[in-house]
This record gives structure tokens, C-alpha cells and sequence, in this order.
């Protein structure tokens, strides 16, 4: 008898389920679903960036040294020359003594740092802190890498001193993500700004995911903790080009991280990539030709799309529905939407994400895939009564009329399922 091949690692049992892939077998099982979950916008590349396609495809049969051979672990020269003037001079970071690195996406690059963070035995493991609500590939990246997330419900705007008491000799670093995915919130410059200095008293890294930094619609403006002087040493800025650039699935990101971590971070980058993909790095030059003024009137029209389900929220309440949003989504393209506790009873954000997708053909994301469950951390009083389960809503990907439907699905399927209570 042939003995059973090896099963995975036991230590995979500890990491999170991808909620994405989950929902999206539950969308393709039924069909006519209008999703609110999937987080992408609705357009593609600038035509810049699809042309360098087409003359790769015209070159096809002719070799081509900067496309099909390797190129270097950091990412290719001009890229990384147009990356230090879109961060250093536009955006004001600090990257003296940073390095920058293409990845595929921001998620890749996120996945590298806690590779390089995390160490110790699994009894004392390195720890990572995680302002609940956190955005959920961080909590895998973490737990993937032996270390610990460490989830700390300092507020949807996070307080730094509920943060600060939550650093043990363990901690390695504080995560911040703004404008914020779930919640849509844009953190203030001086909390951001208080997190980095706490970070630097403390010998942490300050890891800051701005994968959402052009998609601002209201007062608050998107600040980068990076371009503090001198935060280069101990801050990591996270950024990509899936959102504003409409290159989700072209899969190129970036980050600044301190040089001190190079080293350890080329060991990382060259296993799993050996360089980045050569093709697209040449796209990615030429969207960033396109620059912030080609992003700008796609991002504004969604900042419509949002006022769009403002409305649609405020009807809903109008109308008695017990529901609300944890905050003002003033940036990204989400929106946290709560039942009340009262009116929801035992019912899960997970139960109401799977049905609404099988029963009134609606799809978001649980808020228990953000640490969000119903009567349990963030915002759990506050206006509207307390909390029950939660939905992340994402408007980036629809027009108009298909958001309209969705919320009237969405709507329509939470008054019909808590009347069936």
C-alpha cells in the first residue's frame, strides 16, 4: 500500500482564510450577483502603458535584452529613477538612506517586510500591531512569516496611546493604512505623525500602506509618515499602482524601506522573484508618464459614486432601517456598513455575507475578515445604538445605475432577512 503523500504544514492552520476567493466561488455559484465586495475600480491602464504591450507583441521573435533576460532584484533603473522623483520630489518623502523596490503589488511587499521582521520561536514569535480594523493579506503575511498580529482596537482613527500600550519586547512594528481599507477613513497628519515618532522611540519600524494615497474626497488630505525628515530610517512606505493606475491584475508595487533591511530583503525579492516582471515594468513607466493628472478625473468621478451611497444610507435609515456607517468614508473607495445589535440578533457577518450572495444576489465582505465581529471591537457604541455585524462595501468597480442596484439589493436583502428573525 502507497503511503499518503505529506499534507501541508501543520503551522497553516494558523493562518487566515483568503475571504476573497471564498466570496468569489460564492458569486460564480450564483449568477446575476452584483458585487459590492471585490476592491478594484472599474477602468484599466492609461493607453501609455497598454502601447507598451503592443510593441512587445510587434517585437515578438526579436530578442530583446531589457524585456526577456533578467534584470536587477531591486527593479529596473528607470522605474526606480521615475519611482525617486513620484515619491521624493512630489510626495516629499525622505529617501535619504532608503531604498526603493518594485514588487508585485503593494501585498508583495508588505509579505517581504514581515518576512525579514518576523523571527523567534513560536512560543516567544515577533510581533507586528495591527489597528483594528486591519486589512486582512497583513494578518496572513504575518502569520505566514511565524510571527504574531497582535489586533488592537485603538479606534477607526487610531489612538496612539492604546497603540503605545500594546508594545511588548516582541514588537517589531506598527502598521497604519490611509486612507484606510476597510473603513474608507483618511487619518489626520498629526496621528499619523505621532505613530511615526512612537515608532522611532521605540526602535519599531512604522510600516504605512498607501496603496489608497490619490483617492482623498474630502477636507482631510492624505499625508505620508515617510516624508518626515529622517523617518526614512525607520519607516516603510508601501504604495501601488493596482488602484489609481487601474493595474489590478498587472500586479506592480513599490516601497521605500530602510537600506539597513536591504540586505535581508534582496534574500526575499530573489527567491520569490528573482527580478520583477521586465514587460511590465516598462508598462508601469509609462503609466507613471501618464502621472497623478490622468488619475485625478477617474478618482473624482468615484468620489461621486460615494456620495452616492451616502445618500443611499441615509434613505435606508430614513426609512427605519437599523443601520449605519462606522465613519465618514472620506477616502479609498469603502464604506463600513453596521447593523444594529438589537435588530440583528445571533446573526454573523459572516450568515449575512453568504445571503445576500445566495439569496438576494448582493455580494460583501464580513467585517470578521477586518476583526470585526458583531459586538466586538472597534466603535462598538457611539450613534446609532450598538454594533452588530458588519459589511465592507466597495463602490470602485461600478457605474452608476449597477451601484444603484446593488444598493437596493443590499438594502432589500438586510429588511427581508431581519424580518425573517
Amino acid at each position: 500500500m502507497t503511503p499518503p503523500s505529506p499534507g501541508p504544514a501543520q503551522r497553516l492552520d494558523g493562518v487566515l482564510n483568503p475571504v476573497i476567493p471564498e466570496l468569489g466561488s460564492l458569486v460564480r455559484a450564483t449568477p446575476g450577483t452584483i458585487s459590492l465586495a471585490q476592491g478594484m475600480v472599474g477602468w484599466g491602464p492609461p493607453r501609455e502603458a497598454l502601447a507598451t504591450l503592443a510593441a512587445a507583441g510587434k517585437a515578438v521573435g526579436a530578442a530583446d535584452t531589457t524585456r526577456d533576460a533578467y534584470g536587477p532584484v531591486q527593479g529596473d533603473p528607470e522605474l526606480l529613477a521615475m519611482l525617486a522623483v513620484a515619491l521624493g520630489q512630489e510626495q516629499g518623502i525622505d529617501l535619504h538612506g532608503a531604498d526603493l523596490w518594485v514588487t508585485a503589488g503593494s501585498n508583495m511587499a508588505f509579505n517581504a517586510i514581515a518576512q525579514v521582521l518576523c523571527d523567534g520561536p513560536p512560543a516567544e514569535p515577533s510581533e507586528l500591531i495591527l489597528p483594528v480594523p486591519w486589512y486582512f493579506n497583513h494578518v496572513m503575511a504575518v502569520q505566514l512569516a511565524g510571527g504574531r498580529p497582535v489586533a488592537v482596537d485603538a479606534g477607526l482613527v487610531p489612538d496612539p496611546q492604546k497603540l503605545a500600550a500594546a508594545i511588548t519586547p516582541r514588537t517589531r512594528a506598527i502598521v497604519t493604512v490611509s486612507p484606510n481599507n476597510p473603513s474608507g477613513v483618511v487619518m489626520p497628519r498629526p496621528v499619523l505623525e505621532t505613530i511615526n515618532h512612537l515608532c522611532a522611540s521605540h526602535g519599531l519600524l512604522h510600516i504605512s500602506d498607501e496603496a489608497y494615497g490619490q483617492f482623498v474626497y474630502g477636507a482631510e488630505p492624505h499625508w505620508s509618515p515617510g516624508s518626515l525628515p529622517g523617518a526614512a530610517a525607520h519607516t516603510v512606505t508601501l504604495q501601488s499602482l493596482s488602484k489609481a493606475y487601474g493595474m489590478a491584475g498587472w500586479r506592480v508595487g513599490f516601497m521605500a524601506a530602510p537600506a539597513s533591511l536591504s540586505a535581508a530583503l534582496a534574500k526575499v525579492q530573489d527567491t520569490v522573484l528573482i527580478c520583477p516582471p521586465r514587460l511590465i515594468q516598462q508598462a508601469a513607466v509609462a503609466a507613471l508618464a501618464a502621472g497623478p493628472a490622468w488619475c485625478r478625473p477617474r478618482i473624482a468621478a468615484l468620489g461621486e459614486r460615494r456620495a452616492q451611497l451616502l445618500a443611499a444610507v441615509a434613505k435606508a435609515r430614513a426609512d427605519g432601517l437599523p443601520l449605519r456607517l462606522l465613519a465618514e468614508p472620506d477616502g479609498a473607495f469603502y464604506g463600513l456598513l453596521a447593523l444594529e445589535a438589537s435588530a440583528a440578533g445571533s446573526l454573523s457577518g459572516e450568515e449575512l455575507m453568504r445571503r445576500l450572495v445566495l439569496e438576494h444576489r448582493v455580494a460583501a465582505v464580513c467585517g470578521e475578515s477586518f476583526g470585526l465581529a458583531a459586538n466586538g471591537g472597534v466603535a462598538t457604541g457611539g450613534a446609532g445604538g450598538s454594533r452588530g455585524p458588519v459589511l465592507r462595501l466597495s463602490y470602485g468597480l461600478l457605474d452608476t445605475d449597477d451601484l444603484q442596484e446593488a444598493l437596493g439589493r443590499l438594502f432589500g436583502g438586510i429588511k427581508a432577512l431581519l424580518a425573517a428573525r
